[in-house]
C-alpha cells in the first residue's frame, strides 16, 4: 500500500468538496507537508491558483480575492508557523464576513509533542476566531470517503461568513507516482466525481422577517447611518433615503456617494449635532464606522429606537442602544420596507454640509495628503475601485472627500490593522480584474512590502498611491505623551519607496505637484500592469489641517 498516493485521493476529496460550495480561487504556499492538498488543488481544473512565499500575505490575497468576488476563497499551507501567520487575515475575515477556507497541512499526532521537526499543536490554535473548525484524522482507508466528504459538506453548507479551519494531517511519504491504493475507497462515492452539488446538501440560512410596523415608523422623523455595504446596496439606500427624506450619514466605505460630505466635520457643530437629537428613530445600516465625530454622536445619541441592519451575525453596536439588531443584506431589506416620499425635515445639517464642504474646498490646491483626500473623486479609474488602507487615510477620505455613489471601495475596517493590506488589494484586483487604485502610508507600505512581487501580475492597471507622511501620523490626532510621541508612536523610517519598486520591477513616480501626479496617473491607467506613486508630504500637515478645519467648522 502507497501512503502518498492514498494522500492524494484523500486530499482530493477534500478539494473536490470545495468546488461544490462555490470555491473558485485557491491560494497557495510552498511546503513540503502540504504536498496532498497542493497537487490535488493543481490538479483540479476548477480551481484559479495564486501562490506567495509568504504565508501572512497569502492570507491577506484570499481575504481580498474573497472580499471582491464575494465567494469563498481556499488557503492551503503547510506546517508549523506557516498556520500561525494567517491568524491576522482569520481574525479580519471574521469581523467583516469575507468567507475562507484555511486548509493547514500538520504531522500525524504522533509527532506531536516529541520534538518533531516542524510539529506545533495546531487543532484550536486560533481559539474563538473562526466560524467553525474542524480536525481531521490522519487519511484512512478504515474512514468512508462518504464520512470526509459529508462532514465538509456539512461545515461548509452552514458557514454564514468567517473562516472554517480545517487541519490535515499527512504522514509520510509525502512523494511518489501514484498507484491503485485508495481507488476503490475513492470511487465509492460514484458519479459524485462527475457531479456538480454537495454529497449532502445542508444549510442554516438566518435572516430577519419583515418588520410590521415599519409603515409606522417611516412617517417619524429618521436619521440614517451607512457603514460598510457593497456598491449596488449603497445606491440603493442613498436613493431609498431621498425618498424618505431623512439624512444619510454615509461613511466613507458605505457607497452611498455620502450626499452629506464632510460629516465628520459637521457632526463636530452644535447645530448639526441639535438638529439629529430631533431623530425618532435612527437605522444603521452596515458596520465598521470610520469618522471619530460619527462614532462620538453615534455613541451618545438617544431616539425612541435604533435598529442595526446588517447582513452579519452579531450586536455590531458598541454603544448598546435599545432597538432591533436586524440580520439581512441592505438590498433585500430595502426592498421588504419601501420608502414613502416625503419632505426632508432637517434644515440645518444640508447647509453646514454644503458650507464644510467649500471649507476644505478652499483649501485644495496645497499639495498635501488631506487635499489628496477631498481630491479623491478626481482621480478614480473608470470602471475601476478603490482600496483605502487604514489609519489617517481613511479617517481623511472619510472626512474631507465624497466618493460617486455605486463605486466600488474596499477596505479592512473589522480589526483595522495595517498588516496585509497591500496583500488584500492584491486580491481585490485579481478577482475583478478592474483598473484598482491603491492608497495607504508609508508604515503600512513597509508592514507588507514583499506584496509587491503580487502586484507584478496584476492583469489590469494598478496604482499603489503610497502618502510618505514619515511615520503614523494617526498618532499626532492623538494625545499622545509630546516627549515620547515621535520614538515610540510616530516612529519615522526615513525612507523612500523607488528602490523597493526597482527591486520587483515595478513602475515607479515620485510627484512633487498635482500636475505631476495627474501625468502619472494617466500614465498608468493606459496599461495593464502594477505602477507605485509615491506622494511625500510634510509630516504633520494632514493632521493639522484635519484638526483646523474642525474647529472652523464647528464655528459655522
Amino acid at each position: 500500500m502507497s501512503i502518498s498516493s492514498f494522500n492524494r485521493r484523500w486530499a482530493a476529496v477534500i478539494l473536490e468538496a470545495l468546488t461544490r460550495h462555490g470555491v473558485r480561487h485557491v491560494c497557495i504556499a510552498p511546503g513540503s507537508r502540504s504536498t496532498p492538498l497542493t497537487l490535488a488543488a493543481a490538479e483540479n481544473h476548477a480551481f484559479i491558483h495564486h501562490t506567495h512565499f509568504d504565508e501572512r500575505g497569502l492570507g491577506h490575497l484570499a481575504l481580498g480575492l474573497a472580499k471582491a468576488s464575494n465567494e469563498p476563497v481556499a488557503v492551503i499551507v503547510t506546517s508549523g508557523t506557516a498556520v500561525a501567520n494567517l491568524y491576522p487575515a482569520l481574525i479580519e475575515a471574521g469581523l467583516t464576513g469575507e468567507k475562507l477556507v484555511l486548509l493547514t497541512a500538520d504531522r500525524p499526532p504522533e509527532l506531536i509533542d516529541c520534538g518533531a521537526n516542524q510539529a506545533i499543536r495546531q487543532p484550536g490554535m486560533f481559539a474563538t476566531h473562526p466560524a467553525e473548525s474542524l480536525a481531521l484524522p490522519r487519511p484512512s482507508q478504515d474512514i468512508p470517503a462518504r464520512w470526509l466528504v459529508s462532514t465538509l459538506d456539512n461545515l461548509l453548507g452552514s458557514l454564514q461568513g468567517g473562516a472554517v479551519h480545517i487541519n490535515c494531517p499527512f504522514a509520510e511519504p509525502l512523494y511518489g507516482e501514484m498507484d491503485d491504493t485508495g481507488l476503490v475507497w475513492q470511487q465509492a462515492l460514484g458519479d459524485w466525481w462527475q457531479a456538480d452539488t454537495p454529497w449532502l446538501r445542508a444549510a442554516n440560512i438566518v435572516k430577519s422577517e419583515t418588520q410590521r410596523d415599519w409603515f409606522f415608523w417611516r412617517q417619524k422623523r429618521g436619521v440614517i447611518v451607512a457603514g460598510r455595504m457593497s456598491a449596488d446596496e449603497g445606491r440603493l439606500l442613498a436613493e431609498w433615503a431621498k425618498t424618505l427624506g431623512w439624512p444619510l450619514i454615509g461613511d466613507a466605505l458605505s457607497q452611498t456617494g455620502q450626499p452629506l460630505p464632510c460629516a465628520d466635520l459637521w457632526l463636530g457643530n452644535g447645530l448639526a449635532v441639535a438638529e439629529l437629537s430631533q431623530a425618532q428613530i435612527v437605522l444603521q445600516f452596515g458596520s465598521s464606522l470610520t469618522g471619530k465625530r460619527l462614532l462620538q454622536w453615534q455613541a451618545t445619541c438617544e431616539p425612541e429606537e435604533y435598529w442595526l441592519i446588517d447582513r452579519l451575525q452579531g450586536r455590531l453596536d458598541p454603544a448598546h442602544h435599545r432597538g432591533r439588531r436586524l440580520v439581512s443584506s441592505v438590498a433585500d431589506w430595502l426592498e421588504q420596507h419601501p420608502a414613502e416620499p416625503r419632505a426632508p425635515w432637517c434644515e440645518a445639517i444640508p447647509r453646514l454640509s454644503a458650507q464644510a464642504w467649500e471649507t476644505v474646498h478652499a483649501k485644495r490646491d496645497i499639495f498635501g495628503e488631506a487635499q489628496l483626500a477631498h481630491r479623491i473623486a478626481d482621480y478614480l479609474p473608470a470602471q475601476g475601485q478603490l482600496f483605502l488602507g487604514n489609519s489617517l487615510v481613511v479617517r481623511l477620505v472619510d472626512a474631507l472627500g465624497q466618493l460617486p455613489a455605486g463605486y466600488p471601495v474596499y477596505s479592512n475596517r473589522g480589526a483595522s490593522g495595517i498588516d496585509g493590506l497591500l496583500s488584500t488589494a492584491a486580491g481585490v484586483q485579481r478577482a475583478t480584474a478592474r483598473p484598482t487604485l491603491a492608497i495607504v502610508g508609508d508604515l503600512s507600505a513597509l508592514y507588507d512590502l514583499n506584496a509587491l512581487a503580487l502586484l507584478r501580475q496584476a492583469s489590469a492597471p494598478f496604482v499603489l498611491l503610497v502618502v510618505n507622511n514619515n511615520g503614523g501620523q494617526i498618532f499626532s490626532l492623538l494625545p499622545t505623551p509630546p516627549a515620547e510621541r515621535e520614538q515610540f508612536y510616530l516612529m519615522p523610517q526615513n525612507v523612500h519607496f523607488a528602490h523597493a519598486a526597482a527591486m520587483f520591477s515595478l513602475a515607479y513616480h515620485q510627484p512633487e505637484n498635482w500636475a505631476e501626479l495627474e501625468q502619472a496617473l494617466e500614465g498608468a491607467w493606459c496599461k495593464p500592469g502594477a505602477t507605485v506613486i509615491e506622494l511625500v508630504v510634510n509630516a504633520t500637515d494632514g493632521a493639522q489641517t484635519l484638526q483646523t478645519l474642525l474647529a472652523q467648522v464647528s464655528h459655522l
